[in-house]
């Protein structure tokens, strides 16, 4: 079925008139300022600021264990506070570098199920594809253990769009997965502000369109975008992304909210600024600062209004 074409010529011209808004959420990271794991406390402050600053319902987090060499036990502590706070939590496991018995293993002991509709769902990895941390192999096996393990609990991945447009992603849609993560930056295509929701919007499409191809069905897969955001005033310029609070507050209002309206269920990368992170390496190899992408700053301060 060539949905694709169908869906792409769409999306230029109208919103979905079978969908509903989209819903919204932060991508939220699992330590402090300190690069100690968040307590109980600092995650249910995150959640109350970012309920009292826009109409979030659901947060994403990466790994259960330590991706960041914290032993963190992610989902034992997010699960109750996300509980406590009225918030959905999708969980993320990451499974690079031989991670993956020891992130199963924090996510078995957290008893996620038992927390009702406060665990959304799981996802297995995040850009491993991507980066080549993982094979396609690999990462199918991971997900039928938890599909296994998780029968009632929704179960995906997340890599970034271009590998979902491409067929790098293909034996995984076919693997009985129930969500399709697309992560997409503008930015790092490095485009200008005024380019930056037409290719975000095309990006999905095609990542979207591919999903549709594969399974021969408009939903069987719940597609999402899994990360989409902007570098806000001190973070590093992209070719002719400037990273500024202004462009930040730009994209939201234009690409956030327009894909919302579409029915696109959005994670905003990231919730808060982590100036503890360590700087990224682009393909092109340069440096590139991640240190200030949150809509908030670290101490919880919003940027601009989040309300669509």
């Amino acid at each position: 079925m060539q949905l694709h074409s169908i869906f792409t010529t769409a999306i230029a011209l109208a919103p979905l008139a079978v969908s509903a808004a989209g819903t919204l959420g932060f991508a939220v990271g699992n330590v402090d300022v300190d690069n100690k794991c968040k307590t109980q406390q600092e995650y249910e402050d995150d959640f109350a600021a970012i309920k009292q600053n826009s109409h979030a319902e659901i947060i994403r987090t990466y790994s259960s264990s330590d991706m960041f060499g914290n032993p963190c036990d992610t989902p034992s502590i997010v699960l109750p506070a996300a509980k406590a706070a009225g918030v959905k939590v999708l969980l993320g496991l990451w499974p690079d570098g031989g991670a993956w018995q020891r992130e199963k293993a924090a996510l078995d002991a957290a008893d996620p199920e038992s927390f009702g509709d406060t665990l959304y769902g799981i996802t297995v990895g995040s850009e491993g594809i991507y980066r080549g941390t993982y094979t396609e192999d690999e990462l199918v096996g991971w997900l039928q253990e938890t599909k296994r393990d998780y029968p009632n609990t929704l179960v995906g991945t997340a890599d970034s769009w271009n590998l979902w447009a491409n067929g790098s992603m293909d034996a995984v849609i076919r693997s009985g997965i129930d969500l399709a993560l697309a992560n997409g930056f503008a930015y790092w295509q490095y485009q200008d502000i005024k380019n930056a929701t037409k290719t975000f919007f095309e990006d999905m499409a095609l990542a979207l369109a591919r999903v549709q191809d594969i399974t021969g069905s408009l939903d069987s897969i719940h597609f999402m975008n899994g990360e989409t955001g902007w570098p806000g005033t001190g973070g590093t310029n992209a070719g002719a992304a400037i990273a500024s609070d202004e462009n930040m507050e730009t994209y939201w209002n234009s690409a956030v909210c327009g894909l919302l309206e579409w029915g696109i269920d959005i994670f905003w990368f990231a919730a808060f600024d982590e100036p503890n992170k360590p700087d990224a390496i682009g393909d092109n190899d340069q440096v590139a600062s991640e240190r200030h992408w949150g809509s908030f700053t670290a101490d919880r301060k919003p940027k601009f209004s989040m309300n669509c």
